[in-house]
């Protein structure tokens, strides 16, 4: 069974970027919402990414409105602690009652526990999300390593 998700993701340099590029590649639907501004700057995001401008420039407004559109939050960082934005998305789906799996670099399985957390939660959209790539170097081809490994999982199963 061919696996298939709506990946929801920002603007921001790195585990976002990557969720978007990972959607493209496979072409999923994909989509979210980055801050106002962010595709008009001098240096705009790339326009492949359906992306929509929130009302503010604020990044918290879009990470707010990107779990609400989805049934799930995954978040990527390389730390066991997951800090700024990404913290800030954690705490964001707690409060929103959603579904979230914070997965860092020291814990083994990370694509197994990526399926097991879609099964068990039947997430057809996901939010994913996680550290810049200027906090934590190496994070962006970490996740889509594993995002890549999770696919892999999905798209062997029996249908």
């Amino acid at each position: 069974m061919a696996f298939k998700i709506v990946i929801i993701s920002g603007a921001q340099t790195g585990v976002e970027r990557s969720a978007l590029d990972w959607a493209l590649k496979y072409e999923f639907p994909h989509g979210g919402w980055c801050p106002q501004g962010a595709l008009t700057t001098a240096e705009p995001i790339d326009p492949r990414y359906k992306l929509k401008e929130g009302a503010t420039d604020s990044l918290l407004e879009a990470i707010t409105s990107n779990v609400r559109d989805a049934e799930a939050t995954l978040v990527f960082t390389l730390a066991p602690k997951a800090a700024g934005m990404a913290q800030k998305a954690v705490s964001n789906a707690k409060k929103q009652k959603k579904p979230v799996l914070h997965v860092h670099r020291g814990i083994l399985g990370v694509s197994e526990k990526i399926v097991a957390f879609l099964d068990k939660y039947y997430v057809r959209r996901l939010h994913v999300t996680g550290s810049m790539e200027t906090d934590e170097a190496g994070v962006s081809d970490w996740a889509m390593g594993e995002m890549e490994k999770a696919k892999g999982i999905m798209d062997r199963r029996p249908e």
